[in-house]
C-alpha cells in the first residue's frame, strides 16, 4: 500500500490551468495510460492504472499498472525483467489520460509476445473490400516461450 494520495477533482479552471494534479478516474476507477519510448517517441503499449497502481509508479519510477484481465498489479517487467523506468508523466488538458515516457531494461520489448512495441500490425482494407492485419515492420526482440515457457 502507498502513503500518496491525489487531490479531489476542482473547478474546471483549476482542472485545465492549475498545478494541482487531479486525475479523474472513470466509472472502474482507472485512468488510461499511453506509454512511449522516451528517447525516440515510439508508442509502446495502452495500460490503465488505479490509484495505486499510479501512486506506485509516481513513488518507485518504474512502471505499474492495474490488469483488467487478472484484477491485480502488474509491474511492468517483474518476471520478464523488461522494467519501465519512467523518465517523465504528462496528464492531458482535464487529466483523465496520461502519457508516460519511459526507458525499458532488459531486451528492451514492451510486448508480451515479443516484439519491442505491442502496436506491430497495421489494419488494411484489402481489394475485395475486406478488412485485415498485416505487419507494421520490427521484428520480434524475443521469443516469449524463452520466458514464459
Amino acid at each position: 500500500m502507498t502513503e500518496l494520495s491525489f487531490a479531489g477533482r476542482g473547478s474546471k479552471a483549476e482542472i485545465e490551468g492549475g498545478d494541482t494534479f487531479q486525475p479523474k478516474f472513470d466509472a472502474d476507477g482507472l485512468i488510461a495510460c499511453v506509454v512511449t519510448d522516451a528517447d525516440d517517441g515510439t508508442v509502446l503499449m495502452v495500460g490503465y492504472m488505479n490509484a495505486e497502481a499510479l501512486a506506485r509508479t509516481i513513488e518507485t519510477g518504474e512502471a505499474c499498472y492495474w490488469s483488467r484481465s487478472r484484477q491485480s498489479f502488474w509491474k511492468k517487467g517483474e518476471t520478464s525483467g523488461q522494467v519501465q523506468s519512467v523518465v517523465e508523466i504528462l496528464t492531458d488538458c482535464d487529466q483523465d489520460a496520461l502519457v508516460l515516457k519511459v526507458r525499458v531494461a532488459g531486451n528492451g520489448a514492451t510486448c508480451h509476445v515479443g516484439y519491442r512495441a505491442c502496436f506491430y500490425r497495421r489494419i488494411v482494407r484489402t481489394p475485395d473490400g475486406a478488412v485485415r492485419l498485416e505487419m507494421a515492420g520490427g521484428e520480434r526482440v524475443y521469443d516469449p516461450k524463452d520466458v514464459y515457457g
